[in-house]
């Protein structure tokens, strides 16, 4: 499946535009990887906790939409983008989205 930022995939006309697609992932940390989060922040620079619970967010993201892209029949997704937002102090949602076409090379 070929995912991409950007309107049109090179070498491929867009032959059917199937609808809006997305992946959300809610996740949280436990509570020894929160707190030991807020005592690094008291130094300043990277957390990286956070980092790498954003970075395997995402991802899952990602491997979500792709797969209800694929439910859907699609070869690939374009306009690919990304939401995240806060829920309380220790969850984090992020939302991959973007639209379901099929693709014929050109």
């Amino acid at each position: 499946m070929i995912v991409t930022t950007t309107p049109e995939v090179a070498g491929y006309r867009i032959v059917e535009s199937l609808g809006q697609v997305f992946g959300v992932v809610v996740r949280s940390r436990g509570l020894a990887g929160t707190l030991g989060a807020m005592f690094r922040s008291l130094g300043g620079g990277e957390i990286k906790q956070f980092t790498t619970l954003f970075e395997e967010t995402r991802r899952h993201a990602i491997d979500r939409m792709v797969q209800n892209a694929q439910a859907m029949g699609a070869d690939g997704v374009v306009m690919m983008n990304f939401d995240s937002s806060e829920m309380g102090s220790v969850m984090a949602e992020v939302v991959a989205y973007g639209t379901a076409v099929k693709l014929e090379r050109a």
